[in-house]
């Protein structure tokens, strides 16, 4: 490989995701003087896009919905030099353009289609989305309703009756936490048990709060502007009814979006991205960063992934000053 002639066309970091972790590593990046090139997706903006009213986000004593929040970090990172792409990332082949003639590191080649884009160093920032139950009326009532995460939006449900979907430890713990706010938690599962710790299906059977609907399946989401109701299946029985609700909570689980980066960096058994042994945010590939919810399988909140990308780009900018600054 010709180095010089790579060298002109050659980007000092890609970020990959524009959800609060890769927007917040555009900030920081740029400001660092990096000007980073950030890929953000024919359809930008990860889940805050579909979300209504955000009330956790530091800075916003008032709330501030999801796109608003979003357009504000874009607005923020342009400011300061981030450059834009709104293409989806169709392919990438990390560290496969070795400088060792040179002392460097290996470079990483990032696909957009036919356009190749060749970057020193990569922040996969692509984050996870929440499995979904594929019925009528689920993407309608998406932020209308229908959520996948009791954190975030448990607090608009004071008084009001609502629906957890799921057998397993999260699904027991929504429905615990629902019931801070929601008079009424159904939890529904399609089977007679849960596979949830025998601790958590206690804690869940002993709230007064929480109804077990089990052996059911939902048929259909129903609603005008919001969500009013769920149509239910006995699997048994292959009986319909229908119950009242105000708000249903998702909770089956998600599915990180590492499958363009997997033969490449280390992924745990449910296929999220894993930093090297060792390292804060850096994969095993050295120049290759994660950040967000693509790796956090526990907090999943956007003040936590915007806390990621901050690392990412930090530990990017030092690891760019050790191996290019001379």
């Amino acid at each position: 490989m010709d180095n010089s002639a790579v060298e002109e066309k050659i980007e000092e970091l890609v970020i990959i995701g524009s959800g609060p972790a890769g927007l917040t590593a555009g900030i920081y990046a740029s400001r660092a003087d990096l000007h980073p090139l950030l890929i953000a997706g024919a359809q930008y903006g990860g889940q805050l896009m579909l979300t209504t009213e955000v009330e956790n986000f530091p800075g916003f004593n008032e709330g501030v919905m999801g796109p608003q929040l979003i357009q504000n970090m874009l607005d923020q990172a342009k400011k300061f030099g981030t450059k834009f792409e709104y293409k989806n990332v169709t392919k990438v082949e990390l560290g496969v353009i070795s400088q060792e003639e040179i002392g460097k590191p290996s470079l990483h080649k990032v696909y957009m289609g036919d356009e190749e884009i060749i970057t020193k160093s990569v922040i996969i920032a692509s984050g996870a989305r929440p499995r979904k139950i594929d019925v009528p009326g689920e993407n309608e009532f998406w932020g209308k309703g229908v959520s996948s995460c009791a954190t975030c939006d448990g607090a608009f449900y004071r008084g009001k009756t609502v629906a957890v979907v799921g057998g397993g430890d999260s699904a027991m713990e929504e429905a615990n936490f629902l019931t801070k706010f929601a008079s009424k938690v159904y939890l529904v599962h399609r089977r007679n048990e849960f596979r949830a710790s025998k601790i958590m299906q206690d804690r869940a059977a002993a709230n007064p709060k929480v109804e077990f609907i089990l052996d059911t399946v939902i048929k259909e989401i129903k609603g005008e502007l919001t969500v009013n109701g769920l149509v239910l299946t006995n699997v048994v029985e292959n009986t319909d009814s229908e119950i009242a609700v105000d708000g249903l909570f998702l909770a089956i689980g998600y599915i990180p979006e590492t499958e363009l980066f997997k033969e490449y960096i280390d992924v745990s058994v449910n296929g999220y991205a894993r930093p090297a042994s060792g390292k804060r945010t850096m994969s095993k590939i050295e120049g290759v960063f994660i950040a967000g919810d693509v790796e956090d399988d526990h907090y999943r909140q956007a003040v936590t992934a915007a806390a990621d990308g901050c690392k990412a780009a930090l530990d990017a900018e030092k690891w760019l000053a050790e191996h290019y600054s001379h």
